[in-house]
């Protein structure tokens, strides 16, 4: 039993590297990242400082303009990390590719997600090193500390599986849709507001920020990245419990759709 769990582990740390290393392959990819985050922190920058002018008040959602930008910096930087995913899974399922990946020796979806664990990590390290020299160049420096930047690199790892299982989950629905290019769409879109990468989640009105509070959303961007502004070790044990329930139902989801996929496949014999 020990020497499975171990060869599994082995494997799946495997196919991290190797989809990390094959990022690294691209350094245009890199160069042509660093200019669209350059100008997107701009504009970001250019309005937010309108934003905390009119408002007369030197910080929002707890946070002073500086936090702000250091905070975009981060989000901007995960949100422009993922792999297309879901599509990937999409052509896989839609081409009948799958049934030749099923003769890997790991399980489909956590080839999936380790895969993209690795491809992600890769990309948002690269992202967040242009992405902090920016933030630093135009507004300085900010309060940092060892708690914070351990708190948030391992919430934001969560939150990476998290995004990862949900990517999948859609992918493998093209067993039962055409195209399932408009659900990531959807996805993509409500993660990107309701999980706070434009607008810190404090500054929401109340009746959405009561109904945001039992998504996933939260949990895949604006509570790993709150911890590096505001770090607070029973705060970061919440974050990990809501990952934690959220990584179990989408689990669950991902299994049962998966298995329902290999009975098609298994039924229609291909």
């Amino acid at each position: 039993m020990d020497s499975n769990l171990g060869c599994l582990r082995r494997q799946t740390l495997a196919v991290a590297w190797v989809a990390a290393r094959a990022n690294l392959a691209y350094p245009l990819e890199v160069l042509g990242r660093a200019g669209f985050l350059a100008v997107i922190l701009y504009i970001f920058l250019r309005l937010w400082q309108t934003t905390y002018e009119q408002s007369g008040s030197d910080k929002l959602a707890g946070l002073s303009l500086p936090d702000m930008i250091w905070y975009l910096s981060i989000t901007e930087a995960m949100w422009m990390s993922a792999p297309r995913l879901s599509q990937q899974i999409d052509q896989d399922v839609r081409s009948g590719n799958l049934s030749v990946l099923l003769l890997r020796p790991m399980a489909y979806p956590l080839y999936c997600l380790m895969s993209n664990l690795g491809e992600r990590s890769t990309r948002f390290l690269f992202n967040l090193l242009i992405s902090f020299s920016l933030a630093l160049l135009l507004v300085g420096p900010v309060k940092l500390c060892a708690e914070g930047a351990i708190m948030t690199g391992t919430a934001i790892l969560a939150a990476f599986i998290l995004d990862g299982l949900a990517h999948i989950l859609i992918g493998l629905t093209a067993i039962y849709f055409q195209d399932t290019s408009g659900l990531t769409l959807i996805y993509t879109r409500l993660t990107m507001i309701l999980g706070g990468m434009l607008i810190p989640i404090e500054l929401f009105p109340d009746w959405l920020r009561s109904l945001v509070k039992f998504l996933p959303f939260p949990y895949m961007m604006y509570e790993p990245v709150k911890l590096f502004a505001r770090p607070d070790w029973q705060e970061y044990l919440k974050v990990l419990g809501g990952q934690s329930l959220s990584a179990i139902v989408l689990t669950t989801l991902v299994a049962l759709v998966y298995r329902h996929a290999l009975s098609k496949i298994s039924t229609n014999g291909g």
